[in-house]
C-alpha cells in the first residue's frame, strides 16, 4: 500500500473541487442531524436520483423528529411507498420516537449514540457525525473504498471487513487537513462521479496524486477475491411405502 504524501495539498485540492462542482442536492443544503439521517437511510442500496423526490416529501410531511415520532407508522409505510427496502422506513420511525424517549427529542451528537440508532451501520453513524457535525469521522463505503484503493494500489480485498478498517484509517489521516463536512461529501462524489467503474481520470481533481493513474493500473483495482464457484451434487432419493397396518 502507498501513502499519499502530502496529505494536506490532497485534501484542500478534493475539498477545493467539491465546493466547485457538487451536484446541487436537497440534503446538501442543511447540516440537520434529522435530516442528513434520512437522507443516508433512503440512499442506502438506491439512487440518488430516485431518493429526491421522497426525500422532498418524507421532510415536508415529518419536518421534526417529533413528527415523524408521533405518526403512525402505517402513514410512514405509505409515504415509503415505491422506494423499496420498507425495513428502512420502520428503523426510521423507530429511530424517531427512541430519540424523543432517550434525548429529549434531540438528536444525538456523540458518535457512539448515533451508532445505537435502528438501521444505523459504521459507515452511516460516521457520515451523520462528519456530515451534521463536522467531525473528522471517516465515513468509508465501497465508493471510498474504490477510490482510495486506487490512490494507494491498496491489493487487498476490499470486500473484507479488517481490509475496511485499514482504509478507514487512512482517510482518517487526510480528513483533519480540511473541513470534515466537505471533505467526506467531496469523497462521496469523487467515487460518484469521477472514480467510478470506469473512471474519468482526465478530469479527476486528485489524480497527481493517484498511484493508480501513475501506473496506468486503474482498471486493476480495487481488488476483490472471486467468488467460488459452485459446487453441484446430485443425489438420488428413495422412498419406501409400507401399506400393511400394524
Amino acid at each position: 500500500m502507498k501513502t499519499i504524501k502530502n496529505k494536506e495539498k490532497f485534501a484542500n485540492e478534493l475539498s477545493d473541487w467539491y465546493r466547485l462542482n457538487k451536484r446541487d442536492l436537497p440534503f446538501r443544503k442543511t447540516c440537520d442531524p434529522y435530516k442528513i439521517f434520512i437522507s443516508e437511510l433512503m440512499l442506502q442500496q438506491t439512487q440518488v436520483d430516485t431518493v429526491i423526490p421522497y426525500y422532498e416529501r418524507f421532510i415536508k410531511m415529518f419536518p421534526t423528529i417529533q413528527s415523524l415520532a408521533d405518526a403512525p407508522v402505517e402513514k410512514v409505510l405509505k409515504l415509503w411507498e415505491g422506494l423499496g427496502y420498507y425495513r428502512r422506513a420502520r428503523y426510521i420511525h423507530e429511530t424517531a420516537q427512541m430519540i424523543v424517549q432517550d434525548f429529549d427529542g434531540v438528536f444525538p451528537g456523540a458518535l457512539k449514540d448515533i451508532e445505537t440508532l435502528k438501521g444505523v451501520g459504521r459507515y452511516t453513524a460516521r457520515a451523520i457525525d462528519s456530515i451534521a457535525y463536522d467531525h473528522p469521522s471517516p465515513a468509508v463505503d465501497g465508493n471510498v473504498m474504490r477510490v482510495m484503493s486506487r490512490i494507494m494500489l491498496y491489493d487487498k480485498d476490499i470486500s473484507k471487513t479488517k481490509h475496511m478498517r485499514e482504509v478507514e484509517n487512512e482517510v482518517a489521516k487526510l480528513i483533519v487537513y480540511e473541513i470534515p463536512s466537505d471533505f467526506t461529501q467531496a469523497m462521496m462524489e469523487l467515487g460518484a462521479m469521477i472514480c467510478t467503474k470506469n473512471p474519468t481520470c482526465e478530469t479527476c481533481p486528485v489524480s497527481a496524486h493517484c498511484f493508480a493513474y501513475k501506473q496506468n493500473k486503474q482498471l486493476d483495482y480495487p481488488k476483490k477475491s472471486k467468488l467460488k464457484e459452485k459446487k453441484h451434487e446430485h443425489y438420488f432419493v428413495f422412498i419406501l411405502r409400507n401399506n400393511h397396518k400394524v
